[in-house]
């Protein structure tokens, strides 16, 4: 990379302004989408110009592109980190579902960049030269998990670990990207504070049942 561009007199720190620059950038594009956001205004919320955000990253596309690696890597990165070895099989599946019912909870722009991304067919997430390395982490987690408890003759064996994936996602997300019309429809707010330990639990009641539905009971 070529020496970091000079503003007002002084040379910035470059891994402090990427990641300023991505951390706003990361509310622009969740909040008005991937043709809505403003390269100028993030470049106002990190008091920078525009010509500094193509230089780290080239275009608002490579922009929009840097934002959902890092969003991603960012939960991945939490699976892989997940100590699971020690613990029963069961409870290890309920770990990463409750890891991935907080960081969801704890990340909704996540949850629509994600939406926004699945709008544009994912065709920036596509382009990624990270792609390959998105599956790993959450497939050999549940993988391993999921080998241990078949071993034990306690887990079902016609499921694979991107079914687990798919269904913990599914309850994870939901409650998350559908808080306000299920609000507006239901009157029930799934953030609501006083239900969330209900629902941490209920997503792992779902998948143990359902991995053990067909060999007895934990």
């Amino acid at each position: 990379m070529a020496a970091v561009p000079v503003e007002n007199g002084r040379q910035r720190d470059p891994e402090r302004t990427r990641a300023d620059i991505l951390d706003e950038a990361t509310a622009e594009f969740a909040e008005r989408g991937f043709a809505g956001a403003r390269v100028d205004e993030i470049a106002a919320r990190t008091r920078t110009t525009k010509r500094m955000l193509y230089y780290y990253f080239g275009s608002k596309q490579g922009l929009y592109l840097a934002v959902l690696e890092r969003a991603y890597v960012g939960i991945r990165a939490l699976e892989q980190d997940l100590k699971v070895a020690d613990l029963s099989p069961a409870r290890a599946v309920r770990a990463v579902a409750e890891l991935t019912f907080d960081h969801h909870e704890a990340h909704p722009d996540f949850i629509r960049l994600v939406a926004i991304e699945n709008v544009h067919h994912a065709e920036h997430l596509r382009t990624s030269p990270v792609l390959s390395g998105l599956a790993g982490p959450a497939v050999d987690v549940l993988g391993g998990i999921l080998d241990r408890g078949r071993d034990a003759g306690l887990f079902r064996e016609d499921v694979d670990a991107l079914d687990v994936h798919m269904l913990i996602s599914s309850f994870c997300v939901f409650r998350v990207a559908n808080r306000y019309t299920f609000s507006a429809i239901f009157d029930r707010d799934l953030l609501d504070p006083a239900r969330r330990e209900h629902y941490r639990t209920m997503v792992g009641d779902l998948v143990v049942e359902y991995l053990t539905a067909h060999v007895g009971r934990i």
